[in-house]
């Protein structure tokens, strides 16, 4: 089992690591996209957020991890409880699942099992990567670089929840429901418009310009790769601290109030920005419950909608051909003279 660098012992990056957080305490905000510099810790960061997790629960033997208090079911423990099999329950850890750069169609939707085929002369379906992931995070690395035919089938298993299959004589139909969560580095490619609007939050890191944060950087890195073990044994107690404090904000999060009038501002502040749809709306409206949350208050805003709408609309801003500047100082731009009108 791989040993990853535990998520408090990451130094600055304090926007990263709250799009993140907030993505664990509500997982319908729609998942992270993080664009900048290498070497900045983007995959480290996303790697380690399977220490966060609580477990969860599911369905025995179910390779899809249904839930069992959830009414819609796969196929197989629909048939198993139509039959009237009694489904056992089981606590296990939240998939965290990598889909790297070259894989399959097959690898990711899954296909014909051939070595059943083979030597039973079963057709047998072999669940693929979104199969692992329902119910949990798909990391993609790179994801600007991902081929365009796995970038469109992403696309339409996150707008339906579900993996559909039809091919080589299978009909299979499984839920699909995760988390996304995408890294990159905007130097080697830009990501297709549908795909980014898949994304609820965005966040652009860069290279740490305090020295005294390089160096800190560098001394825990070192550490932990000489002796993980006990690096990760170090952070233990910060680890299960932050752990509990998220899973209170998932309690919490169902009593959070949004009052009409920050519901008001957002809209506003979206038709200003000039973003398309309604997507950026939701986005606010789960961000900031989600934030507040986490701050353990029942009530949102004014200070949480400022603090949520550069990372959940970074990346809906239209492009201006004749404005070179980063999405991050536009929107900041445009929340200084929306603000500064309505404060008028």
């Amino acid at each position: 089992m791989a040993l990853n660098f535990p998520f408090t012992a990451i130094v600055s990056q304090a926007e990263m690591k709250l799009a993140i957080t907030l993505c664990t305490i509500d997982p319908l905000i729609g998942g992270v996209l993080i664009f900048g510099d290498r070497g900045t810790g983007k995959s480290t960061t996303i790697r380690s957020l399977a220490g966060l997790l609580p477990t969860m629960k599911s369905i025995a033997g179910c390779q899809y991890h249904c839930n069992p208090d959830s009414k819609i079911l796969c196929s197989e423990c629909e048939a198993k409880k139509a039959e009237g099999v009694k489904l056992k329950v089981e606590n296990i850890a939240v998939p965290v699942v990598d889909l790297p750069l070259g894989a399959t169609e097959d690898r990711v939707v899954g296909a014909l099992d051939i070595e059943k085929a083979l030597t039973q002369g079963i057709k047998s379906f072999e669940p693929g990567l979104l199969a692992k992931a329902n119910r949990g995070y798909l990391y993609i690395d790179e994801v600007n670089l991902l081929e365009d035919h796995l970038v469109d089938l992403l696309i339409d298993v996150a707008a339906s929840g579900e993996n559909i299959i039809e091919r080589e004589g299978l009909s299979i139909r499984h839920p699909a429901r995760f988390v996304l969560i995408g890294s990159g580095n905007p130097e080697e490619g830009e990501l297709r418009p549908q795909m980014l609007d898949r994304f609820g939050l965005s966040t652009e890191v860069r290279t740490p310009s305090d020295f005294k944060e390089r160096v800190e950087i560098i001394k825990r890195r070192d550490e932990f790769e000489r002796n993980p073990e006990r690096f990760i044994a170090a952070w233990e107690k910060s680890e299960e601290e932050f752990k509990k404090k998220i899973s209170k904000s998932q309690k919490l999060l169902d009593q959070v109030a949004v009052d009409d009038e920050l519901l008001e501002v957002a809209t506003k502040l979206c038709a200003h920005l000039g973003t398309d749809g309604l997507r950026g709306e939701l986005t606010l409206l789960r961000g900031v419950r989600a934030l507040a949350a986490f701050e353990g208050k029942k009530k949102a805003s004014l200070n949480h909608l400022k603090k949520i709408a550069p990372l959940a609309l970074g990346h809906r801003l239209r492009r201006n051909p004749l404005d070179d500047s980063s999405s991050g100082a536009r929107i900041d731009r445009a929340m200084q003279e929306f603000f500064a009108d309505t404060a008028k």
